[in-house]
């Protein structure tokens, strides 16, 4: 899921104000990122916002945890996130958990509460639960906030998703700065696949053009394939790095291209030859679709 995962760390970092909005949070007068000073950085909370509401003075710090889905772990992770900043800043942060889709019927609780042993102790915490599954996407397209757009996709709505998606696409080509508009139709393209298996429904919002334009795409890629490299060198093995290789190869093309068929995962997995995988990382990153990067694998 690194690809969603990034996806939402950017919009939470350029357009935090909008995912506020989502949960219905303001007036906002103005806000910015901040990077919470704590000493486990594989625990840091997707996002922390330093937010100033209406007319107050004082800053009120929101920490905002991105789930895919509605799983146990996302509980943990909300307690963690409260008790670090909690240390760190000496203050209670407002804790926010956006889930973007739904699955069976698990959902993240809004509250937590355990006991030490021997009973003498005990915390209680609650946060905001924001389903965005549950949010009405024509109120959301109504804002006309080019960092709401991006969630759009994965909001309630019963009509066809081609309307709804070249919707989005105006939001954003009207409203958007032009530094940041490949990165909000790209990601729009990242989080509308958890919905949307059609990839040509993608065109309404630039297509494969766009994700190869992405600066946010390349980067994503570009880590993928330093951590596939670094994977294998850490096993010290031919097997081992052809492996890592072969793992980072599956995430460009998932990031460029959604959900991969199991067929093409099977075969890209038995690839031993590193100058081969290599070769074939360097194509994904550049070829303009799926097909066109099949007909690079070697029989």
């Amino acid at each position: 899921m690194g690809d969603y995962d990034r996806s939402s760390k950017w919009l939470i970092q350029h357009h935090g104000d909008s995912l506020l909005r989502l949960a219905g949070i303001g007036p906002i007068s103005r806000w910015r990122a901040v990077q919470p000073e704590v000493v486990q950085p594989g625990q840091l909370p997707d996002g922390c916002l330093e937010v100033y509401v209406g007319d107050d003075e004082t800053p009120v710090i929101f920490v905002l945890e991105l789930a895919t889905y509605p799983e146990q772990r996302v509980t943990e992770q909300l307690v963690r996130d409260t008790l670090l900043v909690r240390l760190d800043r000496r203050c209670l942060p407002e804790v926010l958990v956006v889930v973007l889709h739904p699955k069976g019927r698990l959902n993240v609780p809004p509250h937590f509460q355990e006991r030490s042993r021997l009973e003498h102790t005990e915390i209680a915490l609650r946060w905001k639960v924001v389903e965005l599954w549950t949010l009405d996407a024509e109120k959301l397209l109504e804002t006309g906030d080019p960092g709401v757009a991006p969630w759009v996709p994965l909001a309630r709505y019963d009509g066809p998703p081609e309307p709804l998606l070249r919707r989005c696409r105006e939001v954003i080509d009207r409203e958007a700065h032009p530094e940041e508009r490949i990165n909000l139709l790209a990601v729009t393209q990242v989080l509308a696949r958890l919905r949307y298996n059609d990839l040509a429904l993608f065109s309404l919002l630039g297509g494969r053009q766009v994700m190869i334009e992405s600066p946010l795409i390349q980067e994503i890629v570009t880590e993928a394939e330093a951590r596939g490299k670094a994977e294998g060198k850490a096993e010290g093995k031919a097997e081992g790095k052809a492996e890592g290789k072969a793992q980072a190869l599956l995430t460009v093309l998932h990031t460029r291209f959604g959900p991969l068929p199991q067929e093409l995962v099977d075969v890209i997995s038995r690839i031993a030859d590193e100058k081969v995988l290599d070769s074939l990382v360097e194509h994904a990153t550049r070829c303009r679709t799926l097909t066109g990067f099949r007909a690079r694998i070697p029989s």
